[in-house]
């Protein structure tokens, strides 16, 4: 009789762990959060707008520094020509101020050193303003303008100290006012890639 009933009882045991089993494997199972699957979107739509706008930028930029197709105006030609000519007359005067406070016997040496280094610098915007307009690239117009509006002052200081600073001071008015009507023009906006709207 006993091994008849244990029998049954080994069958038995088996199927309630069977059923345990079963019973326990739903409960295992971790059911994700439905907070995980909208953040995982919301990341992917921010790195494809990020992706977006760098590419957006990145045509910007390069459709800035694009050369215009077509050989360059004369009038382009000529602002140029004139921006490196400023320049180089002011690399003139800055060297020679620099010179002079080192060797002359001005009333403050240091003063004349800095005024020399100074003049040196702002050589520097007509200078890399003309190399600009004669690649013509399209951020030139800018700092060749700016330069040529600066320049009209400075004209009239050496015109009203009167003496030999006068013809200077002519030269570079009439030299400042070439330059802003030649980059005014539409052949030279045209030139540097610039429409209406941006002129």
């Amino acid at each position: 009789m006993s091994s008849k009933k244990s029998a049954p009882a080994k069958k038995a045991r088996p199927a309630r762990a069977a059923k345990t089993a079963a019973q326990g494997k739903p409960a295992a199972k971790a059911k994700p959060t439905p907070q995980a699957a909208p953040e995982a979107t919301t990341a992917k739509t921010r790195a494809k707008t990020t992706g977006k706008a760098a590419q957006a930028k990145a045509a910007t930029q390069a459709a800035a520094d694009a050369v215009p197709a077509g050989p360059r105006p004369t009038r382009l030609t000529a602002a140029a020509v004139l921006a490196a000519v400023e320049a180089a007359v002011l690399v003139g005067m800055g060297v020679y101020v620099l010179v002079m406070g080192l060797t002359g016997d001005p009333d403050s040496p240091q003063q004349a050193e800095m005024l020399g280094v100074t003049v040196l610098a702002l050589a520097a915007l007509p200078l890399a303003a003309a190399r600009g307009l004669w690649l013509r690239r399209r951020w030139s117009r800018g700092p060749a303008m700016i330069t040529q509006l600066m320049a009209l002052p400075v004209a009239w200081t050496l015109v009203s100290n009167g003496g030999g600073l006068i013809a200077v001071g002519v030269a570079t008015a009439v030299a400042a006012l070439a330059v802003l009507a030649l980059l005014i023009n539409p052949t030279a906006t045209e030139a540097l890639g610039i429409g209406p709207r941006d002129a």
